[in-house]
């Protein structure tokens, strides 16, 4: 049987084509790749190098060797790399980081799909608003981290790739079916975590007015039961209804009024295999 790593001298010294070359491409001293090309005429009974003055070249019998060598080695690191993201798909792990609202919708549709193909992948989930979650992205302490943006920028840290996974409308919640955005200037309202706050005052201001703000809540079901009870208007996004959907609020989608949902990974592509899997897994989780 052939030796494998003879083979490669043999590609790496027709490629090259010295000796001297081949050696130094390999990291090999001179002495051993002689002796592996010796070594690899004994094993095939040919004639593979002819010297000629003082370097060498290959025999007919050598260029067909070095030919059909180099497609065997290619081949074979091929199936390595796809052995190696097989085993790493079987026994690694990799960690995410995602909203509430992006948790209680799509990232359950994505781990399912994600455990069904890879059973002995370990995924850890962590819940944390984008900042956060930006944050742990940037200090390597999670792999994919779901965010979102009310604008379609790219990000400041140019280190942080950007795949877009939707568009999530927001909706204006109101315990009666609600008129137009304007037509609500003089009701209270109920603003959620910073960044939903920002968009709610950006949103009013558009429309001509400042809303007056009466309580605060991220949470979801807290504020939807205090719409229903005359407490306020509030604005929310798409996927937070999706996730939850009081029975005694009414919704209007708010024309223009968009955030834009990614999975952000930290630093160049190719990314280990587990993080490729659980990107796919997120975009064909996503709704369309």
């Amino acid at each position: 049987m052939l030796d494998v790593t003879r083979l490669r001298v043999l590609v790496a010294v027709a490629r090259k084509g010295s000796v001297t070359a081949a050696a130094k491409e390999l990291h090999y001293s001179q002495p051993s790749v002689s002796h592996h090309l010796a070594r690899l005429e004994a094993e095939t009974g040919a004639q593979l190098i002819q010297r000629v003055g003082r370097g060498i070249r290959l025999t007919e019998a050598g260029h067909l060797l070095a030919e059909r060598a180099a497609e065997i080695i290619t081949r074979l690191d091929a199936t390595a790399e796809e052995l190696a993201a097989h085993v790493g798909l079987r026994s690694g792990r990799v960690r995410l980081a995602a909203f509430p609202s992006a948790l209680g919708t799509f990232v359950p549709r994505a781990v399912r799909r994600l455990s069904a193909e890879y059973p002995g992948l370990q995924l850890s989930l962590i819940e944390t608003e984008p900042p956060e979650a930006l944050r742990l992205l940037r200090a390597g302490r999670v792999d994919v981290a779901v965010m979102f943006r009310y604008d379609d920028t790219a990000p400041e840290d140019t280190g942080v790739r950007m795949l877009h996974l939707l568009d999530d409308p927001s909706y204006l919640v109101s315990p009666e079916p609600p008129g137009p955005l304007a037509t609500h200037a003089d009701s209270m309202w109920i603003a959620g975590c910073d960044r939903c706050r920002s968009h709610l005052l950006d949103i009013c201001a558009k429309a001509g007015f400042e809303p007056r703000i009466s309580f605060t809540s991220d949470d979801i079901v807290a504020v939807q039961a205090l719409v229903a009870a005359g407490m306020g208007l509030t604005v929310l996004p798409g996927l937070a209804l999706s996730a939850h959907r009081s029975a005694a609020v009414e919704v209007a989608e708010i024309p223009g009024s968009t955030r834009h949902v990614f999975a952000a990974t930290y630093g160049d592509p190719p990314y280990p295999p587990a993080t490729e899997a659980l990107l796919a897994a997120l975009t064909e989780a996503c709704p369309t």
